[in-house]
Parts: C-alpha cells; structure tokens; sequence
C-alpha cells in the first residue's frame, strides 16, 4: 500500500531551511509511529509531500497504519493511492476506467485532477478528457461537477499518475520535535486534557505533571487520559508524567487561608511547583486548560494575580474557547469518556471565591502559609517517563498474572476504546476456549465490574497491555483476585 501524505499549509509557507527541517522531522516521526506494524516503512520526499510505502497486506494492520497517520501532527491529509508511470491521455483513461469504471454505472460523476511539475497539459485538460471517456464509456448518468455521487480523483507528479483510493484528513499542526516543550498542569478533566492536545497539535513535545489532589484513584484515572493522549497522538517522542502530592498543600490552605482566597492561592501553589518542575526539566512554558471566565478563579483580575508568581511562560489555548467548543473537541479526540467521570477537585475548596483578586490581599493570606509544605511536595514529585505508568502501583501491581493460555474457567474482557475494538477486533486461536468475550471500555470497567460474576476469572485485553496491567493492579488493589492480564505477544492468537 502506498500513502501520499499532505503536509500542513503552515508548513509549505515556511522558509526553505525551515520547511526542510519540518518534512525531516516529519519522516522521521512517521517511520517512529508506524514501526511496529511495518519495521520495513519507507518514508520518501523532500518539500511538496511524502509518499509512505508498506508491503504489509493484512487491512487490519493497515487500518492501524492509517489511523496513526490521522493522529501524526504535521499532515494535512493523505491519500491511499497506486502509483503508475505517466504515459498519456489515454492510458490515463485507461486507469480511470479500471479503477471507477463499474462503481460509475447509474451514478453522476466528477473528475478532479492535481498536477505538480512540468508538463505539455493542464490539470483541467486531463479532467475533461477523462471526464469525456468515462461518460461515454461507462453506464454513468452524466457529469456533475457541483454535488457528483463519486468524484474520481488522480494526481499527477513529475513523470508518475497516481490513482485515488481513498483521502483521510489528518490533524494538521506542526510535526512534534519542530517546537519546544512545554509542561502542561493536566486534571484529567475536559479543559487540561484538550488543552494538551492542542499543544501537541501545534508540535509542542507536551509533559505531563499532575497535582494530587483526590488520592490513587484520581491519579489512575488522570494517568490514562495521559497515557491515551500519549499513545494515540504523540508516541513519537519520549514524554514525562509528574505526579506531586498536593493534598497537604490543600490542607494547609484550608486551615490557613480565608475561604473567599482559596481557589487563587491554590492556582498560586500550583504555578509555583510547577515553575520548579519545568526548570528542572529545562523547560520554559507552562500549559493550563483556564478559559476567560469559566469559573470564578478564571477572571482576568484573578488569571493575573496568579500568574504573576510565575517566572515561566503560561499558555493557555482554550483562553476564549466555550465550553461546549471543548467538549466538542474532547468527544473528537477520545478524551470525552475519560473527563466525564472524573470530578473537578480544584474547583470545591472555596465556597464564595473571589472574582476580583488584589495582590496584597493574596500575599497577605500567602503570608500565613507554610512555604515547607510546598517545598516537601515538590521534592516528593515522582517523575516517570509516560510508557512506564504501569509500574507506579502498590506492590500488588507486581502480583498481576498474565496469561497466553485460557479455557472455559476464564472470560476475557477487551477494555480497549470502542473505535479500537471496532477497528481491529480482537480473534482468538480456536486452541483458547474461554467461557466468554466481553466488550467493556476501560472507563467503564470499574463501575460495570462489580456486577460480573465473582466465581469467574477474567483475562483483562488491550493492545500493548498497559492499560490491562494498570486496570488489573487497581482491581487488585480493591479486593479483586480473580484479574488475570491476557498477553497475545505468543502468537497463538491473532488480533
């Protein structure tokens, strides 16, 4: 299969070091994200587009292929294509009629031809002598160039015509490793979640850092939408998750600080950890997911009454984004499922907040506050690469069996994304006969798990076996022994 790749507009106006330096990041970002189905990719091209070949036949695996190549920040879109030598006009037609002949019949149609390089025709040329032969030659109802049943796209390059399967959008933004990082304050929640995803859109190498403010589970739960964001849209590069423990900062500010202070301080403490953790990753901004008046503490006066204690740069994407707008994104990125259920701890510790902070009112508060406590939190801040989340567990983590081998004693439970599941379904070796396979989300396991049948085992599935281990340590953790973690890397089973 043969992918040619479009880049972002943004990228192609650049300046030509500049833009060369982009498609060479590109390339080599793509081959990074696609190696573990194909070892053998190849990724080719220099300034207009990238033609991205595999051997690999099995549509599973170039559905997974695609699909990385739709989350790749820095592609506008791709077409799946079939490459030919350039001949003539009517060997064009030829392909045309191989490839739409018989799909045409009954149907309205229209031509759409791009061209790159030196030629004796036009792109305009090409459709109407196309267009022309397809409407005589076929069983097509005629030609509409406005609103066709099918449009028959080709491109044309230099000496080769390539034919049209398919177009898939892409994200668009900047390839990661062209910009900076960034540190972004992620909750887990809608804004930090969407927000980090924009960061990454625009090729900013994104970390993670992750105040603690509602114990393990909380920070499971903020863990996974990291680890999805991660995965799905920016394993390119090696990324940091820091979880700092925050619940003795928020003690502190609750028997110390007036009540109506609470949620500006809180955001104060924030900044200022994070501040720390950036320079000590080298890192000049931070990235939160605040909107202009969202919520109290999100008034201009307050946004800068909080910010001024930070040295570092605060970006903020969804500055002037509603809140449905987010939501929106979050259901179109895959967040959704994972912020819905996850409580706003920050937003709960101040019952009348300030709308207006005054600097001297908030130093005066500040000024009652045990500066060591934040201290102590900042130096007990774990910092982990991202793929190593699964080992940040109670030493039950460790206990978690995995299984290559299953019969009727065990169900399995694919707790994959259902876009997941429905992309590449999970098939096992007729040698493994357990007594059921059950679709169950991830974000659903722990509610729908309680209601299963406590005298079965349950082999857990996802992929790479990350989330698996996370979710069977966590159910381990509860109570539940009966959790296995199901490993297909034998080969016996095919997914």
């Amino acid at each position: 299969m043969l992918f040619l790749v479009k880049l972002f507009p943004e990228i192609t106006i650049k300046t030509r070091p500049v833009r060369r330096r982009f498609i060479r990041q590109l390339r080599k970002n793509i081959k990074t994200v696609t190696y573990e189905f194909d070892p053998g990719i190849s990724v080719v091209g220099e300034w207009d587009s990238l033609e991205v070949q595999t051997s690999v036949s099995d549509p599973e695996v170039l559905a997974q292929i695609s699909d990385r190549l739709t989350s790749t920040p820095g592609i506008a879109k791709f077409l799946e294509v079939d490459k030919y030598p350039l001949s003539d006009m009517e060997a064009i037609l030829d392909l045309a009629l191989e490839y739409h002949g018989e799909g045409l019949s009954g149907k309205t149609f229209a031509v759409r031809c791009k061209r790159t390089g030196k030629h004796a025709f036009k792109s305009t040329d090409v459709e109407r002598y196309v267009g022309a032969g397809l409407n005589t030659r076929t069983q097509a109802s005629g030609v509409n160039l406005s609103n066709p049943d099918i449009t028959v796209m080709l491109e044309i390059r230099d000496d080769a015509v390539f034919m049209v399967r398919d177009q898939k959008q892409g994200l668009g933004g900047f390839p990661l490793g062209c910009q900076d990082s960034v540190l972004s304050l992620i909750s887990g929640g809608f804004d930090s979640s969407v927000s980090s995803f924009l960061c990454i859109k625009r090729g900013l190498q994104t970390h993670y850092c992750f105040f603690n403010l509602g114990g393990k589970a909380h920070e499971l739960a903020v863990k996974e939408v990291a680890l999805f964001l991660w995965m799905k849209y920016h394993s390119s590069h090696r990324v940091k998750f820091i979880s700092v423990p925050f619940e003795r900062v928020v003690e502190e500010i609750l028997t110390k600080v007036d009540n109506s202070q609470m949620g500006v301080v809180l955001k104060r403490m924030m900044l200022r950890a994070a501040g720390r953790v950036a320079d000590s990753l080298q890192i000049e901004a931070l990235v939160t997911g605040e909107s202009v008046a969202q919520v109290s503490s999100q008034t201009l006066p307050n946004l800068s009454v909080i910010d001024s204690v930070s040295e570092s740069l605060v970006l903020r994407p969804l500055a002037t984004t509603d809140k449905q707008e987010i939501i929106d994104i979050a259901r179109c990125i895959g967040t959704e499922q994972f912020s819905k259920d996850i409580p706003e701890y920050c937003a709960v510790i101040s019952n009348k907040p300030t709308t207006r902070a005054k600097i001297d009112r908030i130093e005066r508060e500040e000024s009652h506050f045990d500066f060591a406590v934040l201290d102590s939190a900042v130096t007990d801040a774990r910092h982990q690469l991202i793929n190593d989340l699964i080992n940040d567990f109670s030493e039950e983590a460790a206990d978690v069996q995995i299984v290559n081998d299953l019969d009727e004693s065990f169900t399995v439970i694919d707790i994959r994304h259902p876009d997941e599941q429905e992309m590449k379904p999970l098939h096992l070796s007729s040698e493994m006969t357990p007594k059921a396979l059950l679709c169950i989300p991830f974000y659903k396991l722990r509610s729908s798990f309680d209601n299963l049948d406590k005298a079965h085992r349950y082999a857990l599935y996802c992929d790479k076996g990350m989330m698996s281990r996370l979710h069977a340590a966590n159910l381990m953790d509860e109570g539940f022994r009966n959790v296995r973690v199901l490993d297909l890397s034998s080969g016996r089973s095919r997914s």
